[in-house]
């Protein structure tokens, strides 16, 4: 097999197990033990989402922030950070976010589950993908704040910790595919709107875009050759085209960690996450 055969193998790879994965990470952004946590610090909102995901980086201002989150308004950003560093510190929001995790995974997955040897299986080959995500952080900050952070002892955080810094890993790699592809962190969201991924109006709420900003970035796509004419978000065919080598560079740039468990070991890894993924997802639906 050829160089560009192993590199599309690796990028598949990197897709299927983050996507097997994310839930476990991403409920942390859901679950009432964080909100819970965060609140007994002083931070609740939108606020506690900025601060809780920012503070591996440290006391960061808010165009760090905005520029690490990339697609929210600034505005938003600016309302929460730095007003959070006042409130509580940066090391403690990172020990409620723990707090609360195994929280959630106590009550999501039970202890029997919890303290299988299941779980500390997939912690270990976990680990090994995030420790070597940790090495290759260049250019990828969310990772490397990420990274930084002690490891902890319990199997279930340890793959809880693990599948934050492949996460942040990747999603660092996905902006730099954003700018490299000359879209800010509206018109990004405008085009994830316009390929059908999520709803316009779930995407202006969440990111709190005002409507006629979003409408003049629509509009400012359309002119650039990504979106059809018209009041609709449609994306072109050099759009889609435009977005599918977003999604694969996306890919590509995520695949070192997964190369070095290899195909094997990341189908282990799949099969074991697999049912406790589920098990998150339900509490997004």
């Amino acid at each position: 097999m050829n160089g560009a055969g192993l590199s599309a193998e690796g990028a598949l790879r990197a897709r299927k197990t983050w996507r097997t994965g994310e839930p476990m990470h991403g409920m942390i952004y859901f679950v009432p033990e964080a909100a819970e946590a965060y609140a007994r610090l002083g931070i609740e909102g939108r606020a506690a989402y900025f601060a809780s995901r920012a503070a591996p980086m440290g006391a960061v201002s808010a165009e760090v922030v905005v520029s690490t989150f990339f697609n929210f308004n600034p505005e938003l950003v600016h309302a929460a950070i730095p007003a959070a560093w006042e409130v509580t510190t940066p090391v403690a929001l990172v020990t409620a976010r723990f707090d609360a995790a195994d929280a959630a995974f106590r009550r999501v997955l039970g202890d029997a589950v919890v303290g299988s040897e299941e779980m500390r299986r997939a912690a270990a080959l976990a680990r090994t993908a995030a420790e070597v995500a940790a090495q290759r952080v260049e250019g990828r900050p969310l990772a490397a704040g990420h990274a930084d952070v002690a490891w902890p002892d319990a199997a279930h955080l340890v793959l809880w910790h693990a599948q934050s810094v492949l996460r942040e890993y990747r999603g660092d790699g996905h902006i730099a595919q954003l700018v490299t592809h000359g879209l800010s962190g509206l018109e990004a969201l405008v085009t994830h709107a316009a390929a059908g991924d999520v709803p316009a109006p779930v995407l202006k709420s969440t990111r709190a875009w005002p409507e006629d900003t979003w409408d003049d970035a629509a509009e400012a796509l359309r002119g650039r050759g990504w979106l059809e004419p018209g009041d609709e978000l449609r994306l072109t065919a050099w759009g889609t085209e435009q977005r599918r080598a977003i999604e694969e560079g996306t890919d590509a740039l995520a695949a070192a960690p997964y190369d070095a468990l290899g195909d094997e070991c990341c189908t282990e890894l799949r099969a074991l996450m697999r049912p406790w993924s589920t098990e998150f997802a339900q509490l997004f639906r």
